[in-house]
């Protein structure tokens, strides 16, 4: 092992145990502080919150939050499995060893990412599978049957590979083919692909799993429409997804690109959600659009997927990458496939420890959301909707503050409330 292969061991391994304990710390803060506040509905709140209700929300956090360290320490432990135990290494020189390998390098490392995906699949289904169906089943917001599960598996497992493997073959043909800049070539066909995607999305993929019925409601439609056009914002179509299907969860979206966007209601929340409330909340998604927030979004993904790419660009040629992380690289068959791995292994670790920066970023932008839909629509209505849907959702009101820095990608009720009190106050306030 080089001197830089033993250093970047050292690296990954202090990162692993540091973010290991970290989020072990984070969890547990987290608990302990929505336990001491679990009897007691904030005085914010007491009008419009039952005891019930807050202590409902509380135990749904609870119980995932302790569900989430089991998660992360079996997450650890198969990533430490991939890498310095050696299972990527004995996954690679197995096909290395076929007639695949043989025949067609490129199908060998499509193999071995697809091999990889697999694998980690079946590691997370526990997970999933209790996730859905205790805890989610638990607390009244599963709705879905095994047979729906079954259906939704085997969809997105097709279209996984329908999508996925070509952009893949792709990436790494240009890894092994475009030179020392295939990075740069390699970032331009992903940024396309995933610009396509946000136009293909709503009408190819999004129907596979859900149905999307035009708002029949004229009235609501009529108050939408107004709104919009008051905003000046235009949409392809509004429509209804059929979300209960699969959960208690409640929710509305715009999704697409360019021309195709379309405005999305679970029906859910039309159910729980009066016509001026959902006019609040959809103000407040048309407030990330007029404050250009998606597009500062995907400007930032394109410039750390760059930054990423030329970076992976750079370790892959490094022969210490990969025996730092427990892989011997190929001698008579390209590594292209081994370096992205990895890179999709390591990154992870360390990005988590700079995540408070995106999620405060994540969290100013919904103020702005929610600034822009109280000056649009009546302060009270977007207020009473939140409640609603903090309430529906058995969302915590009592979160830790520690915790929402790193997690946090929506600001806690108190919080939001409080902004949109300073904006209105003789309107926003009376709901609070």
């Amino acid at each position: 092992m080089t001197d830089y292969s033993l250093v970047f061991t050292l690296v990954f391994s202090a990162a692993l145990v540091l973010g290991l304990l970290v989020k072990f710390y984070l969890s547990s803060r987290q608990i302990r502080h929505v336990s001491r506040h679990r009897d007691v509905v904030p005085s914010a709140f007491a009008g419009t919150i039952s005891l019930a209700a807050h202590q409902k929300a509380a135990d749904y956090t609870i119980t995932k939050a302790r569900f989430g360290l089991l998660e992360l320490a079996f997450g650890m432990a198969v990533l430490l499995g991939w890498t310095l135990l050696g299972g990527l290494d004995a996954l690679n020189q197995f096909l290395v060893g076929t007639r695949l390998a043989e025949w067609s390098p490129l199908a060998q490392q499509l193999a071995l990412v697809a091999g990889f995906g697999l694998i980690s699949g079946a590691l997370d289904l526990p997970f999933t599978l209790y996730s859905t169906f205790k805890i989610e089943e638990r607390f009244g917001f599963n709705k879905m049957t095994a047979k729906l599960w079954l259906a939704d598996l085997l969809k997105s497992t097709v279209v996984g590979v329908v999508v996925g493997l070509p952009i893949l073959a792709l990436i790494l043909w240009l890894m092994g083919s475009a030179g020392t800049l295939w990075w740069l070539w390699a970032w331009a066909v992903w940024m396309g692909f995933n610009l396509l995607i946000l136009v293909l999305y709503p009408t190819v993929i999004a129907p596979l799993f859900n149905k999307f019925k035009p708002l029949e409601d004229e009235s609501l439609k009529a108050r939408v429409t107004a709104l919009m056009q008051r905003c000046g914002f235009a949409a392809k179509g509004l429509f209804v997804m059929d979300g209960s299907k699969r959960s208690a969860h409640a929710n509305a979206y715009f999704t697409g690109f360019g021309a195709a966007k379309r405005v999305v209601f679970y029906d859910t929340l039309l159910n729980q959600l009066s016509p001026a409330e959902v006019d609040a909340v959809l103000a407040h998604e048309l407030g990330h659009f007029k404050h250009k927030h998606i597009i500062k979004r995907i400007v930032m993904l394109f410039a750390l997927s760059l930054a990423g790419f030329a970076l992976l660009g750079w370790l892959s040629t490094q022969i210490w990458f990969y025996t730092a992380l427990g892989v011997l690289p190929n001698m008579n068959a390209p590594n292209d496939a081994l370096a992205l791995l990895l890179f999709m292994l390591v990154v992870p670790l360390f990005s988590f420890f700079i995540s408070p920066l995106f999620a405060q970023l994540s969290r100013q932008h919904e103020f702005e959301a929610d600034a822009y839909a109280a000056r649009q629509t009546d302060g009270r209505d977007l207020s009473s909707a939140l409640l609603k849907l903090y309430q529906d959702n058995a969302s915590t009101l009592t979160p830790d503050p520690v915790f929402v820095k790193f997690y946090y990608s929506h600001p806690p009720a108190s919080e939001r409330l409080a902004r949109m009190n300073a904006i209105q106050p003789n309107t926003a306030g009376a709901a609070a």
